[in-house]
């Protein structure tokens, strides 16, 4: 029998948060020798839970040449989950693993909708142009990498039912944004960390980007209303509110506050997630490449709701 091929080593940076702490879960629980580059800063009750699951703590920062040096020689693969907020943090790391050399795929913190797909450039405060000169750096030191692109996490404006500054879903009246009819997609955190793991070692996912698109996921606002109306067994009464409302009332809100309706516009008016064709586009549908991967859907997540 073949013996069965070496699993890639891999380096979490950003291990300790929500996503990194779920892709550490998955990397080794599908066996890959896991690394997690850890600041000084980290609560021992976070180190001992990564070390307790078999990941290598390594100490070091993203502004830390030398532990970035000395972390990236220890692996074949390194995957970024920091915060969006800290995206152009990653520039020394890309220089690090130019050259290192021998870093067989990079996967950037990227996730939420493709940057190079978005048509909110005016609104977003550099939000995404950041991330797009993130993968231009990438590209143009011919790194290998895989871009995972999820649309929203389930835990962003999901609960609400994407009505702005609410914390639970409405159970009178309802906010519906254009006609209701654009649609989004949704994914967990956990998920996403699941179909990131499986792109490791998957040459058809090299230099591609995975989006991710569960069918039960791909929701319009008036897809969510409909599901949560058949929860709590009751209609809303809804409030349409268009475009030129809502960019209204995006430039009367002082940033960032009106950053949670500029996500709005992007998903639910201009369809940034669901507007374009994956494979006409040089992507890959990674709910297809990985029809073994679980994951919640949006009706499943409402009724943690009720």
């Amino acid at each position: 029998m073949e013996e069965e091929k070496k699993k890639s080593r891999v380096l979490i940076i950003g291990a300790t948060g929500r996503l990194g702490n779920y892709l550490t879960r998955f990397s080794i629980e599908s066996g890959h020798p896991t690394f997690a580059l850890i600041r000084n800063s980290t609560s021992s009750a976070k180190l001992k839970s990564l070390s307790d699951a078999g990941v290598t703590l390594l100490k070091g920062s993203l502004e830390d040449e030398g532990s970035l040096e000395e972390a990236v020689s220890k692996v074949d693969v390194v995957i970024s989950a920091i915060p969006s907020k800290h995206v152009l943090d990653q520039k020394l790391l890309i220089k690090v693993i130019k050259q290192a050399g021998s870093i067989k795929r990079f996967i950037p913190a990227e996730y939420g909708a493709n940057p190079d797909k978005t048509q909110i450039s005016d609104l977003d405060h550099g939000f995404y142009s950041k991330k797009c000169e993130i993968k231009r750096m990438i590209e143009s030191e011919g790194i290998p990498y895989t871009y995972i692109c999820c649309g929203l996490f389930m835990r962003i404006l999901l609960p609400s039912l994407v009505q702005p500054g609410l914390q639970s879903p409405p159970i009178d009246k309802v906010t519906v944004f254009g006609d209701g009819s654009v649609k989004a997609v949704f994914v967990n955190d956990v998920d996403v960390a699941a179909f990131t793991i499986k792109t490791i070692d998957d040459p058809r996912t090299l230099n591609k980007t995975l989006y991710l698109r569960p069918p039960e996921n791909i929701c319009s606002m008036n897809d969510l209303v409909g599901l949560w109306e058949g929860k709590i067994e009751k209609k809303l009464e809804k409030t349409f509110v268009t475009e030129n409302q809502l960019l209204k009332k995006i430039q009367e809100t002082p940033y960032p506050d009106n950053m949670e309706m500029v996500f709005i516009y992007s998903v639910f008016i201009k369809g940034d997630h669901t507007y374009f064709n994956i494979e006409s586009s040089g992507g890959v549908n990674g709910t297809e490449l990985y029809p073994d991967v679980k994951y919640m859907t949006v009706s499943e997540f409402l009724n943690t709701l009720l």
